[in-house]
């Protein structure tokens, strides 16, 4: 089917164009097969949380958000689940809890589609959690011809590792395999004012104080303004009475108000599903322009306190534009264009306002004062560095545009996007 309801003409931000034109919302296999056998450019968008032109094309987008089948399949030893690629984590959680299974990790945001997520190595927060692609045991894909091809992790060795974490430019990913586990309950501390000093002498032991801990500072205050915990119970367990001080933090009753008022925050310090814990927040309206822009960026986990320093050193330059910055931990991994590939990382997380100007003329100071750090951006989301200092930070990355070469010579889903970052370096 195709959509004629002007849907997909910007991202959810707002701040990038969709130039594609036509839109489809394919219900089956065979029809995503057939649109992409006849197609001259084909991308997929999911929740349109990329803040650069990753999905953008002036050719076929595809929404696949009405693909059936959409039943979610469990496996027989109840291990792993299967489903179509259009599904959010609003729409599989629940499902999986209800059938007393869970996902190790979730993204942030419930209504960010599981593919997206998957496909640009995006993640939550965890010393020891990898990013979300990190979940998955397969995937179904059609490739340039329309031909339907499946990868799974205990059968196709490099070709797997290297299509997982893909940009969409080797198909049209149509169904994903995740490992699960059964299902657990998370609680969640709040703590206020966490001293700089004191996250650079404990950083390991305040990133560590729980299955999953998010930092969040402004670059504007003597200390970290809020710290979010999140620790892992057995289900029905009374959660352990928290810690009233984190290295100086002090523990909060309630959220801080350091975040945009457009959403609704995870609850706090009461038990409560891994699926309603995990998400830092939902938003109020999923489908309305977001008014901020994104970037992030990646650094090798020995050097954390230095590049944090490196960043806070320059917070005044950084008043107007930023609205908050997430500090999280992701442990590594083995997919060929993960950031976090070969090695633990620390993410930071730059939420700015929707100001491209403002946020344009400060992103080369952050990459400066983050460059002795060997620092590689999200996907997703803005920089300035150059084609050449992304592929730096990826080991595999001429392996990847062999691999795309072979599975899509004609570049049916190689975008601007693609060929600057992975393909023409």
């Amino acid at each position: 089917m195709t959509a004629t309801d002007g849907r997909w003409r910007q991202n959810w931000s707002g701040h990038t164009p969709f130039r594609r034109a036509r839109v489809h919302e394919p219900t089956t296999v065979a029809e995503v097969q057939r649109i992409v056998a006849g197609a001259r450019q084909v991308k997929v968008v999911g929740a349109g949380h990329s803040f650069n032109g990753l999905a953008d094309t002036d050719g076929d987008l595809l929404w696949l958000g009405r693909l059936a089948p959409a039943a979610i399949e469990i496996a027989a030893d109840r291990r792993a689940v299967s489903f179509s690629a259009g599904l959010t984590y609003d729409q599989l959680c629940p499902a999986l809890h209800a059938a007393g299974l869970a996902l190790a990790n979730t993204a942030s945001l419930r209504h960010i589609t599981v593919a997206g997520a998957v496909a640009t190595a995006t993640h939550g927060s965890g010393d020891q959690l990898g990013n979300l692609a990190t979940a998955v045991a397969g995937l179904e894909l059609v490739t340039a011809g329309g031909e339907r091809v499946a990868l799974h992790r205990d059968t196709d060795g490099d070709r797997f590792l290297g299509a997982v974490v893909s940009l969409g430019a080797l198909g049209v990913v149509t169904r994903l395999t995740l490992h699960v586990e059964p299902t657990y309950d998370v609680v969640q501390h709040v703590y206020a004012g966490l001293p700089w000093d004191a996250l650079y002498e404990y950083f390991d032991d305040v990133t560590g104080a729980g299955y999953s801990v998010s930092l969040f500072p402004t670059w504007q205050q003597p200390a970290v303004e809020s710290v979010w915990v999140k620790h892992r119970l057995t289900p029905g367990a009374a959660a352990p009475e928290p810690p009233a001080d984190l290295f100086g933090a002090r523990l909060q009753a309630t959220h801080l108000p350091t975040l945009q008022n457009d959403r609704v925050r995870t609850a706090v310090s009461e038990p409560g599903p891994w699926h309603h814990r995990l998400p830092h927040f939902a938003l109020n309206a999923p489908g309305a322009v977001g008014n901020e822009l994104q970037s992030e960026y990646f650094v090798p986990r020995r050097h954390a306190v230095d590049a944090i320093r490196a960043v806070a050193a320059i917070g005044p330059e950084l008043a107007g534009v930023i609205g908050v910055t997430e500090l999280r931990t992701v442990a590594g991994d083995d997919l060929w264009l993960s950031p976090a590939y070969g090695g633990d990382v620390v993410a930071i997380h730059f939420n700015w306002w929707k100001d491209w100007a403002g946020v344009s003329a400060v992103l080369p100071r952050v990459e400066a004062a983050l460059a002795p750090f060997d620092p590689v951006p999200h996907w997703g989301k803005l920089h300035t560095l150059t084609p050449g200092q992304v592929a730096a930070g990826f080991p595999r990355i001429g392996d990847f545009r062999r691999l795309a070469t072979e599975v899509d010579p004609a570049g049916v889903f190689a975008n601007g996007a693609v060929r600057t970052w992975l393909l023409d370096v």
